[in-house]
C-alpha cells in the first residue's frame, strides 16, 4: 500500500539563508553539530539534516519505506516578519518547494506558505502557489501574531481558496498567552494542541465552513482536542445563542468533514478521532523531523490497530492521495 507523510516540515536552504541574512525578525544560531538553531516565543527548532537538505531525507523516507511526503514550512512562519518581507520570503520559500516536487519525480508534493500577516498577499500568493505552481493548498498558522483565523480580514483569502476547492491545513504556532508556557516544552505539547483546538472552534463557530464550503480543512496533531471535545461544542450550540448566530448546525457537523493527521501516537486517540470523523478522514503523519516526532512511531500505531487493510491503506496514503489529487496509489517503495 502507498504511504504518503501529510505532516512533516521542511526548510529550504535559500529560507534558512534569507533568515540569516539580517533582513530577518527571526534570531538563528548554530548549535555544536552545526545545525541552524531558529528561535521564536516559548521555543525554537534546530534544523537538522532532515529540515534542510532534500536529498538525506530522501533516503530516510525509501529505508522507512515511506512513499510520499507532503511538505510544508513550520514555525515561526513568515508571518512574524515585516509584509514585505514576508510575502518575499513565502515567494522564497514555494518556488523552493516546486523545485523539489519537480525534480524528486513523486517523492514529494508541497502546500504552499502564504504571508498571513497581508491576507492581499496572502492571496495572491495563493492563487500563484496553485494555479502556477500546481499546489493545492496551503498550509495556515493557527494565529497570525495573536489574530484569530476566523476573523474577517481573512475572508478574503477564504473566497479565494473556495474558488479554489483548496485544501487549508492548520498547524499550530505560539499560542497567545505564551508567556504561561516557557517552562517544561509546555508551549509545543500543550499550547499547540490548544490553540489548534481554539483555531477550529472558532472558525466553525463564525461561520467559515459554512460560507465558504469548497474549502477542504485539514489539523495537525489530531485536531489538537477536537475529537474528545467537541461533544462539548455541540452543547454550546444548544445552550447559547451567540453560538448559533452563524451556523444552522451544530459545530460537529462541520468538524466531521474536516482532516485529521495522526500526530498523536497514542492508538486509542486515533481510534477516537476515526469513531468521530470516519476513517476516510484520517491522514497519516510523522512529524519528521522534529525532535518529537516519528516515521517509525507514525507507522506503528495504524499497522498496530485494528483495522482492515483497506481502512489502513486509506489512513496510510489514500485519503491524501485523494484530497490532493495526487497522481497514481501504488506504492513506490
Amino acid at each position: 500500500m502507498r504511504i504518503i507523510d501529510f505532516h512533516n516540515h521542511y526548510y529550504p536552504p535559500a529560507y534558512l539563508d534569507a533568515l540569516r541574512s539580517g533582513s530577518s525578525a527571526v534570531e538563528v544560531t548554530i548549535d555544536e553539530d552545526g545545525n541552524p538553531r531558529i528561535y521564536y516565543p516559548g521555543d525554537y527548532n534546530i534544523a537538522v539534516p532532515g529540515h534542510r537538505d532534500i536529498d538525506y531525507r530522501e533516503q530516510v523516507l525509501i529505508g522507512h519505506g515511506v512513499d510520499t511526503q507532503v511538505i510544508t514550512l513550520t514555525t515561526p512562519g513568515t508571518h512574524v516578519e515585516t509584509p514585505a518581507t514576508a510575502a518575499k520570503f513565502a515567494a522564497l520559500v514555494n518556488d523552493a518547494f516546486a523545485d523539489v516536487v519537480r525534480s524528486k519525480g513523486g517523492r514529494f508534493a508541497a502546500l504552499a506558505t502564504l504571508p498571513l500577516n497581508d491576507p492581499a498577499a496572502s492571496v495572491k500568493e495563493l492563487e500563484r502557489a496553485c494555479r502556477g505552481l500546481g499546489f493545492r493548498g496551503a498550509m495556515l498558522f493557527s494565529n497570525v501574531n495573536g489574530v484569530g483565523l476566523n476573523e474577517q480580514r481573512f475572508w478574503p483569502l477564504y473566497e479565494a481558496a473556495n474558488d479554489l476547492s483548496a485544501v487549508l491545513y492548520i498547524h499550530p504556532t505560539h499560542p497567545v498567552g505564551v508567556e504561561a508556557m516557557t517552562d517544561f516544552w509546555l508551549m509545543p505539547l500543550v499550547g499547540f494542541l490548544m490553540d489548534t483546538t481554539l483555531a477550529a472552534a472558532k472558525l466553525v463557530f463564525s461561520g467559515v465552513p459554512e460560507r465558504f464550503p469548497r474549502i477542504q480543512w485539514a489539523l495537525c496533531h489530531l485536531g489538537g482536542t477536537i475529537p474528545y471535545l467537541a461533544e462539548r461544542l455541540d452543547r454550546g450550540f444548544e445552550a447559547f445563542s451567540e453560538c448559533r448566530a452563524n451556523i444552522p448546525r451544530p459545530p460537529s457537523e462541520y468538524l466531521k468533514q474536516f482532516y485529521y493527521d495522526t500526530v498523536n501516537f497514542n492508538p486509542r486517540a486515533v481510534r477516537l478521532a476515526i469513531d468521530f470523523a470516519g476513517v476516510d478522514r484520517l491522514l497519516a503523519g510523522s512529524d519528521y523531523p522534529h525532535q518529537i516526532g516519528s516515521i517509525p512511531k507514525m507507522l506503528e500505531t495504524i499497522r498496530g490497530m485494528e483495522l482492515s487493510a483497506e481502512e489502513k491503506a486509506a489512513i496510510f496514503g489514500g485519503n491524501a492521495a485523494r484530497l490532493l489529487s495526487l497522481p497514481g496509489l501504488q506504492s513506490r517503495s
